[in-house]
């Protein structure tokens, strides 16, 4: 069985924008399109990404990475399971992050995939929970 992992929307701005870490999602990207790993990302997290290309370039920049976005080896996740429902109903109570942030970390948990970013807000829920995080930036100061 190939090897999972879930795009947190920062990964995949990070990737757009050739930001540091663009180097390792690139690498993961390319796997997934050799066959040799599986990735996913939920709708909601695609959403983050298409609102911070709107935020920060417009509509028309946001619209042209929803079609490169498109183009990935990437599985959407349309909606929510029940399980993935659940927890991130669990995940954001008990770690006060983000409900998008939740999703992302629920669909890693529900598909026992490797949550791949940059984020620092998951740093707690990796201590204390069976998630495996792929960060792809350093900590700050090391």
């Amino acid at each position: 069985m190939n090897k999972s992992y879930v795009m947190d929307a920062c990964a995949i701005i990070a990737f757009l924008r050739d930001e540091t870490g663009a180097d390792i999602v690139t690498h993961l990207l390319r796997d997934a399109e050799a066959g040799k790993v599986i990735i996913y990302m939920n709708k909601l997290n695609l959403l983050e990404v298409y609102y911070d290309a709107y935020r920060v370039d417009g509509k028309q920049k946001a619209d042209v990475e929803q079609g490169l976005i498109k183009k990935l080896p990437i599985t959407i996740k349309s909606g929510l399971s029940d399980a993935v429902f659940m927890e991130a109903g669990r995940f954001k109570a008990k770690y006060k992050i983000s409900l998008a942030d939740a999703v992302a970390v629920a669909e890693a948990s529900a598909l026992d995939a490797t949550l791949v970013t940059a984020d620092r807000e998951f740093e707690l829920v990796e201590q204390r929970e069976r998630i495996m995080i792929y960060w792809i930036r350093p900590k700050k100061g090391k």
